[in-house]
């Protein structure tokens, strides 16, 4: 598991901004819409796979995917700095239909303000999740 910063050692902006950014993600694991509201802004930016949006209904839509559950999230590292929390994770995913379950891995970068996610940049490994939960071919891609 990577260093995580000594409390002592953040300012209090930053662990403040540390603890909305750990409650923000496990709402993966609960689905606790009111939490997520709580702590995402309505009108939040979203970046990532190449697509810009914007608005807290398509972080809902993620949270709530019908035939998927996280099952368990582990926060391999955490780094605050200034108005942003960079994390990298592991969150592993079961397939309600089948039990499949496979673990994707992810960065994620959060700006806050105000006590609030209000933009965030990510990446996550979707083509292994999908591969790992029987949803694509598990054999090499040809180009």
């Amino acid at each position: 598991m990577g260093e995580q910063p000594a409390t002592a050692d953040l300012t209090t902006e930053q662990a403040h901004n540390v603890e909305v950014v750990r409650r923000y993600l496990r709402t993966f694991v609960t689905k606790d819409l009111a939490e997520l509201r709580a702590v995402v802004a309505e009108d939040v930016l979203i970046y990532g796979s190449g697509t810009a949006v914007q608005g807290r209904h398509f972080v809902e839509q993620a949270v709530t995917s019908p035939g998927l559950t996280v099952v368990n999230q582990e926060i391999v590292e955490l780094f605050p700095a200034g108005d942003r929390v960079t994390v990298s994770l592991a969150q592993t995913y079961r397939r309600d239909g089948t039990g499949a379950t496979a673990v994707q891995s992810a960065c994620k970068m959060y700006r806050l303000a105000e006590g609030r996610i209000v933009q965030f940049w990510g990446e996550q490994d979707l083509y292994g999740l999908l591969r790992g939960l029987g949803m694509l071919p598990d054999v090499p891609i040809g180009f």
